[in-house]
């Protein structure tokens, strides 16, 4: 069996910039396992599956080791792939998903994700955990993921975790945050618990962070950076429980994948 698969560079307006993601279009699902392989071969942080429904399309992301309950990236991905390379009529594109409708929609030569806010309350971080990060942070608080904020950007530019050891306290993910020196606030995002080690550009951590900057400097609309090594921007806006961040994207690559022929799953 053979399907079309797209690389794309999400939150960048260059190649080897932003987040890769690789985005498979179905007609139906291939059973869960073949797509958790296809992540796995294709060693990306995210590979995105999509299935066209009655409400627009159906999408999945799957790390090398997991099924996620949502992706940024490979969202914003989806979205460049089916506007500009497959050259969809619609203005704007809904997905349903395990966190819900998500929509997309291309604005002023950017692709505009709606997702909702997963805001962050107050926690205490476990002992291992501000040991593996490697710097105590000045606040921690708690959505799906822990969040540590740094008194200065360079503070989280020189954070160098050990993996093994985030690994072993168990949870999801990290991010480290910090006022920005030429953006309104950075980011870096860790999480080897799910087989990526730092995300390059984490659409899915700025629900979370978009709401507390938002608060903090009072302003709903903000520019991101994430400063991985490959970098990324992200333009964002609080609205409420909802959050809408902008990027660009490139297309990499296009190819075609073989696997054994499955029985596919109607969608």
């Amino acid at each position: 069996m053979k399907h079309e698969i797209f690389q794309i560079d999400a939150f960048a307006s260059k190649p080897f910039a932003g987040n890769p993601a690789a985005v498979v279009p179905l007609e139906s699902w291939l059973p869960d396992d073949v797509m958790l392989n296809i992540a796995m071969e294709n060693n990306l942080a995210e590979t995105a599956f999509f299935v066209p429904s009655e409400k627009g399309y159906d999408l999945r992301w799957f790390t090398p080791t997991i099924e996620m309950d949502l992706c940024g990236h490979a969202t914003l991905a989806t979205g460049f792939l089916i506007f500009d390379v497959l050259g969809t009529k619609e203005n704007i594109l809904r997905f349903q998903t395990r966190s819900g409708e998500l929509t997309v929609e291309k604005k002023d030569g950017r692709f505009v994700l709606d997702f909702p806010s997963r805001p962050g309350v107050p926690a205490e971080a476990p002992h291992g955990l501000i040991e593996a990060i490697g710097t105590a942070p000045k606040e921690v608080l708690k959505s799906r993921d822990f969040m540590f904020v740094y008194e200065t950007e360079a503070d989280v530019l020189a954070i160098k975790p050990d993996f093994n050891a985030l690994i072993k306290e168990g949870v999801h993910a990290v991010i480290v945050t910090a006022k920005g020196e030429s953006s309104d606030f950075v980011s870096r995002f860790f999480a080897p618990e799910v087989g990526v080690p730092e995300d390059p550009v984490t659409g899915s951590a700025h629900c979370t962070l978009i709401p507390y900057w938002a608060e903090k400097l009072a302003k709903n609309e903000l520019f991101a950076r994430q400063v991985s090594s490959r970098g990324g921007e992200l333009f964002c806006e609080l609205r409420g429980d909802r959050v809408k961040m902008a990027g660009d994207a490139v297309l990499y690559m296009k190819g075609e994948i073989y696997v054994a022929s499955e029985k596919s799953v109607s969608a």
